[in-house]
């Protein structure tokens, strides 16, 4: 049985460093290859017998009709006996544009100006992110964190996994990451900001992760969250859900939702469970 991933999204959001990262975790990656021909490569890889392979396809596309014939493809591949998983890129229309600005590159839409064929090519590209198994926003991702990202999903070790679970801390002031499942504010708890000796450190040194978790709620908190996944996860898994990301919020991530995050991770991995984990905003 083989195992492909679909790369597909907006322009800009990431493709080329999604797949050179996937490259780099021993995938065989294919770049635009047309959506007619994928049907026709699962047959291929099942009558290989290449019971280990994983394969890869960087979506392009330029119009609607292709949007259609690749939902088409995926639906057809999923027919086989294969593992077939959608990745969405996403990110904001204003990190799109910088980025275009930026790289003086040209939008695959060329008939009218960046922020048209930006909006043109996400209305076309709403059945693929409806029914994407992961949404994953780039925006606030620079390339090693997204690199990062994509090896947290997609390495060797987390094939087995049935489902991938990662938990994500991250600023409000920052924007709402639009690839999490389930949010939790932690903006309750007392702010290391506002503590002198503080506020230069991260939630990952151990006078902030002390000074978060000594406060009687927030040991209260990560109890009932703790809890509440164990029975959620399982459930989620029977659904067969590929992906889950569960976001810990604080204002500007840096402290309390650093320090919540590690230790809901390390809860839930000493319940025997495959988290990985990851700070979007710490370094902001």
């Amino acid at each position: 049985m083989a195992e492909f991933v679909i790369v597909t999204g907006m322009s800009g959001a990431g493709r080329s460093t999604t797949a050179a990262s996937l490259e780099d975790l021993g995938w065989f990656v294919i770049d635009n290859l047309p959506a007619a021909i994928i049907p026709r490569l699962g047959e291929l890889v099942a009558t290989a017998g290449a019971d280990a392979q994983r394969v890869a396809l960087i979506a392009g596309r330029r119009g609607a009709g292709d949007v259609a014939e690749l939902l088409e493809a995926i639906e057809r591949l999923r027919e086989g006996s294969h593992i077939v998983r959608v990745l969405y890129l996403d990110a904001p229309d204003d990190v799109l544009v910088r980025r275009y600005e930026g790289t003086r590159r040209r939008h695959p839409r060329t008939s009218s100006g960046v922020e048209e064929a930006i909006a043109e090519e996400r209305l076309s590209l709403e059945g693929l992110r409806r029914d994407a198994d992961i949404v994953l926003d780039t925006g606030e991702l620079n390339v090693n964190q997204l690199r990062n990202r994509i090896t947290e999903m997609f390495s060797e070790q987390q094939a087995e996994e049935l489902m991938r679970t990662a938990v994500m801390s991250f600023g409000f002031k920052h924007g709402l990451p639009l690839d999490v499942d389930m949010v939790f504010d932690v903006r309750f708890l007392p702010n290391p900001h506002w503590v002198d000796e503080l506020r230069e450190q991260v939630g990952l040194d151990d006078p902030v992760r002390d000074y978060v978790l000594s406060a009687p709620e927030a040991l209260r908190f990560v109890d009932q969250v703790e809890a509440m996944l164990r029975d959620l996860l399982p459930a989620f898994r029977r659904e067969g859900k590929a992906y889950l990301t569960i976001g810990v919020g604080c204002t500007g991530g840096h402290h309390r939702s650093v320090a919540i995050s590690e230790e809901l991770a390390r809860r839930l991995r000493a319940d025997g469970l495959a988290i990985s984990l990851f700070h979007r905003d710490i370094e902001r």
